[in-house]
């Protein structure tokens, strides 16, 4: 074998693979040169639609040319078919069927016998017309274009059961009927169905869902709206628009969908719905956005002569027309009238609103539209027969003929609805009423209403009665509470309105101070969580009688928290004294001890132990009850019981490393030698290494020297010393004022102190005095 020759073969099978891909390339159009043949598809450019022949399920041996979404189906049978072109006259295999463009440039559907079993002609005059292209569109349009463009045919024109986005679906050309929507036979068979959907060729005016030639369901009937309205799809931001366009010599329904919504369309099936389907792509299936009819109600002539079906509530329901009765025991059977009209006699007209109109009326032409109510109300006037009438305005939406609409009924209303998104007003004629029958009428309402009013009269006086004394029993205590706390002149003279809660409603509210509701104890008492009437949680602090807090000692924990208001402070929400009990209720917090509380970054504390450390207008004292937080408290107050103000000061400067470390005060998280923060914080800054210090989760993201400063202000705050403590309000100044220069900070005590040591202390603080505790009550 020469060179050349192995050079062939070597190129041989690439041109082979080329060739496989050219053949393998999803078309979109059909030519004069490419027929389609089973087997064959044609895509469209973005791969949405697909155009070619199928089977039903019930027939392997029939071929039908059909549209299908493209990409939403794995298989023939679950195929989503939009369009039909031969659905009366259906191909088989045995006979080759091909779709083609012939030299006329007709689109012609043939078998191998010649015979033609579908074709779309042309009947635009063009020249040039044997080189026309038909295109599937992403819209699923199927186009036929002649060689300079111009559209000879669209299967939008021709719909079969289905309307797609941009579709119009043309229901009157030049004052007579256009087209209408025909379903399938069945779920597999594509032959016309017994259901269509159009225009009532009667009156032009009603969209109605036909069973043969009998309404099955009426849609809708036009009031010159022209955008019927708009429809959310479910689980989505997308809208889908109804619109009907008159434009004189044409009458079409069309509807689109907002961008970026899923695929929508309309379809009738072989049952007579009507649906809005949206496509669903978690579920992978055709979700249901909303159907005509649903169930019974919506049939035509559901409720019967005189009745109507009210859709405004979420469970459709038969009633009665205005001044009409059941027939029967409801009103599904149809309605009377309870007085009948009668000629010469005197009547009116009542307006109802959002009503689809009745059936069966008749239209009077050539009205104006500043005469129409006048004329339309005045023409039912004369007319004895006339039942009802309903007007509306036509100028706004391009009519070129009558400017208005104006219908009249005689006889009985027939298929009338009611809806909150559609309706227009409806003036039904109805006797008037006799003087006898106006005044039974009037009995009928006063009896009804005095009855109502007396009932509850007659409750509240017993309820009244039956509770007064009960009512005088809580004031005669409330009054004795607010002297026995004395309130007024511990408030600075003011009259605050404080709520005492009676005991057996605490008793209630804690099961009777039930240990399963216990939240805690402490030196003075036990807190118990509890529900008042009302479904409201609280924190009920019950002090023991032997904890050594008097009246005075509650009187004042009482007024210092009235008097506070902060949004880090537990509210007291009420109080109770009882024989030798004495009960606080906070609002309830379903929290931990303070430490803890620090570290959600959100803390809400009670009291501090404030009420119990210091008495009415006092700075400075001694005690012989401690309590408070271990951790928290100034050396001077564990030790010797002494505190003042500074000893809030070290609490805070506790705080202040706490925030900037992330570490609480007393942790397993320091080496054996820094039993606690402060001794941890003051090694490392006599080191010159205090940025160590800092929370690693926020140094990259704030200032150094703030936090540098913060770290140096806090430990002036825990010096041994109170004395050289600052102030808060010298404190407040340092961390403001960043050019202050601070003093250098002395060695806190408990830089000496190991674990074992704080332990210790800690055992014999605790056993030390009968009256001395270290409170971790919830909340605090």
């Amino acid at each position: 074998m020469n060179k050349e020759g192995l050079t062939d073969m070597v190129y041989f099978p690439v041109f082979i693979f080329l060739l496989l891909i050219c053949s393998c390339k999803s078309e979109d159009q059909l030519t004069n040169e490419r027929p389609l043949s089973p087997g064959d598809i044609l895509v469209s450019s973005h791969g949405v639609f697909a155009l070619g022949f199928f089977s039903p399920a019930s027939s392997n041996t029939s071929l039908y040319i059909g549209i299908w979404f493209h990409n939403l189906s794995d298989s023939d049978s679950s195929r989503t078919i939009v369009w039909v072109a031969n659905r009366d006259s259906p191909a088989t295999r045995a006979s080759s069927p091909t779709l083609a463009i012939s030299n006329s440039s007709d689109l012609v559907l043939s078998d191998s016998d010649g015979r033609t079993l579908w074709a779309a002609l042309n009947n635009v005059a063009v020249a040039g017309s044997s080189g026309a292209t038909a295109t599937l569109l992403d819209t699923g349009n199927f186009v036929l274009r002649s060689p300079n463009g111009t559209i000879i045919w669209q299967s939008f024109d021709h719909p079969t059961d289905t309307i797609l986005p941009g579709m119009r679906l043309l229901l009157i050309h030049r004052s007579r009927v256009a087209g209408r929507l025909i379903a399938w036979r069945g779920s597999d068979d594509p032959s016309s169905g017994e259901f269509s959907f159009g225009l009532d060729p009667l009156s032009n005016l009603q969209l109605v869902i036909w069973h043969g030639a009998t309404p099955y369901c009426r849609i809708s009937v036009w009031n010159g709206v022209s955008v019927s309205g708009g429809m959310y799809a479910s689980g989505s931001s997308s809208i889908v628009y109804q619109t009907i366009v008159n434009t004189g010599d044409e009458f079409y329904l069309v509807f689109t969908v907002s961008d970026g919504s899923p695929y929508t369309l309309i379809n009738l099936d072989h049952t007579g719905t009507m649906k809005l389907l949206s496509w669903n792509s978690n579920s992978s299936s055709w979700a249901v956005i909303s159907e005509r009819p649903k169930g019974r109600y919506g049939l035509y002539d559901s409720c019967g002569p005189n009745g109507y079906c009210d859709f405004t509530d979420d469970q459709p329901a038969c009633q009665c027309l205005e001044g009409f009765e059941p027939i029967g025991a409801n009103s599904s059977k149809g309605c009377r009238r309870t007085e009948e009209l009668q000629c010469g006699k005197g009547n009116h007209f009542v307006a109802l609103p959002g009503m689809r109109v009745p059936d069966n009326f008749v239209l009077l032409r050539n009205r104006s539209f500043e005469q129409c109510a006048a004329e339309c109300a005045a023409e039912c006037s004369r007319n004895c027969s006339c039942t009802a009438y309903a007007y509306a305005n036509l100028s706004s939406t391009g009519t070129v003929g009558d400017q208005s609409r104006c219908l009249v009924w005689t006889g009985e209303l027939v298929d009338t609805w009611k809806s909150t998104n559609y309706g227009e007003k409806l003036y039904l004629r109805l006797a008037d009423l006799s003087p006898v029958q106006k005044k039974a009428n009037l009995v009928k309402i006063v009896l009804p209403v005095m009855a109502c009013l007396l009932l509850p009269t007659c409750i509240a006086l017993v309820w009244i009665c039956k509770f007064r004394e009960k009512w005088r029993d809580k004031e005669n205590w409330k009054k004795m509470m607010l002297r026995y706390l004395n309130t007024p002149n511990e408030l600075g003279g003011k009259n605050v309105e404080f709520p005492f809660v009676r005991y057996g409603d605490i008793v209630d509210a804690t099961d009777n101070f039930s240990d399963s509701n216990m939240l805690g104890r402490g030196g003075f008492g036990k807190v118990y969580k509890g529900k008042l009437e009302g479904g409201q949680e609280v924190a009920v602090k019950r002090l023991s009688q032997d904890s050594g807090q008097g009246i005075d000692e509650f009187r004042n924990e009482v007024v210092l928290l009235v008097k506070l208001q902060h949004r880090n402070l537990v509210r007291l929400l009420g109080c109770c004294i009882h024989e030798d009990e004495k009960l606080l209720i906070y609002e309830y917090l379903p929290n931990k001890s303070l430490d803890s509380y620090i570290f959600e970054m959100s803390p809400k504390i009670s009291d501090f132990g404030m009420a119990r450390i210091f008495g009415a207008n006092q700075q400075l004292a001694n005690t012989t009850r401690v309590v408070g937080t271990y951790g928290y408290m100034s050396p001077e107050y564990v030790m010797n019981g002494a505190f003042s103000v500074k000893s809030d000061t070290y609490s805070f400067g506790v705080l202040l490393l706490e925030i900037v470390s992330g570490l609480r005060v007393i942790s397993q998280k320091f080496i054996i030698d820094f039993p606690n923060l402060i001794a941890y914080t003051w090694r490392l800054w006599e080191d010159g290494n205090a940025t160590e210090l800092v929370d690693q989760s926020f140094i990259e993201n704030c200032p150094l020297h703030e936090v540098l400063r913060c770290i140096h202000v806090g430990l002036l705050c825990v010096q041994d010393n109170p004395n050289m403590r600052p102030l808060m309000t010298s404190v407040v100044f340092m961390l403001e004022n960043e050019t202050t220069l601070l003093p250098a900070p002395k060695e806190p005590i408990y830089f000496t102190t190991r674990n074992n040591e704080v332990e210790e202390l800690r055992r014999n603080m605790e056993s030390s005095l009968n009256a001395s505790s270290i409170t971790t009550l919830e909340g605090r």
